[in-house]
């Protein structure tokens, strides 16, 4: 199983102090090449249309900086698909966006936007660029993802973080986890899975198959402030080890 690092929150940090000044600290780059130096496997940046934290320039420098597998987050929203088919990032996953939102809520409603996303695919896999579909772990998406032709869908892990403490609640969304990943599989698409994974709850994360990589940013960075963001990094890894899939 591999990690992506979510750098977003690194510009959260620099845009409360410079926003709108064109640069500042901490830089969203020197965190992408920490990160990949301790390992991750690759690097995610969100360029939300309110450009709340991620700017256009991060995207363009972080493509010719990172060196592992840059994964784009983005809404299906005409300006930044255009964005997405110039700067070409390995991957791009599709994920539902409100502007009131602190951090993205819920999953995409892909069975409901079949016609819009299966363009937005069929465009950028044409342009060379994978695919990930940002979902709940539901069939009905699950199903739809696939027809859409993703290569990858991200399962949404929110509802397995918010009740990770209640016993009862952690098993039952385990097991819509593990059921939308043998779904998935079963339709020939990868599986990748994220939100509200942290150093507690990522380990019972194991039961769910065929993962194939986790996205983590919020936790990663948090833990940084006290340790470091290389040793935040490597510390995540080291959960990840020992996954079956």
């Amino acid at each position: 199983m591999k990690l992506g690092v979510n750098i977003d929150h690194v510009a959260t940090l620099r845009e409360a102090r410079y926003r709108g000044m064109g640069g500042g600290e901490p830089d969203p780059i020197v965190a992408a090449r920490i990160c990949e130096t301790a390992g991750a496997h690759g690097i995610t940046a969100h360029l939300r249309e309110d450009r709340r934290h991620i700017q256009d320039c991060d995207i363009l420098k972080l493509r010719e900086a990172v060196e592992t597998r840059l994964n784009l987050e983005m809404a299906n929203a005409p300006e930044i698909v255009e964005i997405a088919l110039k700067v070409k990032p390995e991957i791009v996953c599709i994920v539902p966006e409100r502007r009131q939102e602190v951090t993205t809520e819920g999953g995409l409603d892909a069975a409901g936007n079949l016609e819009s996303l299966t363009q937005t695919a069929t465009r950028m896999k044409a342009a060379g660029i994978e695919v990930s579909l940002f979902i709940a772990p539901e069939s009905a998406q699950v199903e739809a993802a696939a027809k859409i032709g993703s290569q990858f869908i991200e399962l949404h892990t929110g509802a397995y973080a918010e009740h990770f403490a209640d016993a009862r609640k952690r098993e039952h969304e385990l097991e819509r986890l593990v059921e939308a990943a043998r779904l998935a599989h079963k339709l020939g698409l990868q599986v990748n899975a994220g939100h509200g994974l942290n150093y507690q709850n990522l380990p019972a994360l194991h039961q769910v198959p065929h993962l194939v990589e986790l996205n983590i940013g919020h936790s990663i960075v948090s833990r940084a402030v006290f340790t470091g963001l290389s040793t935040a990094v490597k510390e995540m890894l080291a959960l990840l080890k020992g996954y079956k899939g």
